[in-house]
């Protein structure tokens, strides 16, 4: 993996899937990413030796309690800047990968004022709509 944010977008994955399917395996992270099976199984590798993932001998792969706050931290990130993005008016699909390069860099201040934006449109909204 190169870079830190590598590794979220792999824990995210990791986390998504798990929450769409019940489980994961390297092959599945692979077709969602789009990313080749020996990428996928170095990547595993690093993440089993950093103490994210763990894996069972069939291949089933789990993140550790590490893993699953940073996953899931990613994972909000990315939900509520693409909440925003969409929000804003642009197009879900554009709106999805900019949020994916959105979420490494910002700032914790500033997602949590983000956070707070964005909940309070959503309120506003659905106050609005009865």
């Amino acid at each position: 993996m190169r870079s830190f944010e590598s590794r979220e977008d792999y824990l995210e994955t990791i986390y998504v899937l798990y929450n769409e399917k019940g489980y994961v395996r390297s092959i599945d992270i692979a077709a969602r990413m789009n990313y080749s099976k020996p990428s996928v199984s170095r990547a595993m590798g690093l993440l089993k030796t950093s103490g994210h993932i763990e894996m069972d001998k069939d291949g089933h792969i789990t993140l550790t309690e590490t893993g699953l706050k940073l996953a899931s931290q990613v994972y909000e990130r990315h939900r509520v800047i693409t909440s925003f993005l969409t929000s804003i008016g642009v197009d879900p699909f554009v709106a999805a990968q900019d949020a994916c390069r959105m979420e490494h860099a910002i700032s914790g201040e500033s997602f949590e004022k983000l956070k707070e934006h964005v909940a309070a449109m959503e309120l506003n909204r659905s106050e609005e709509l009865q």
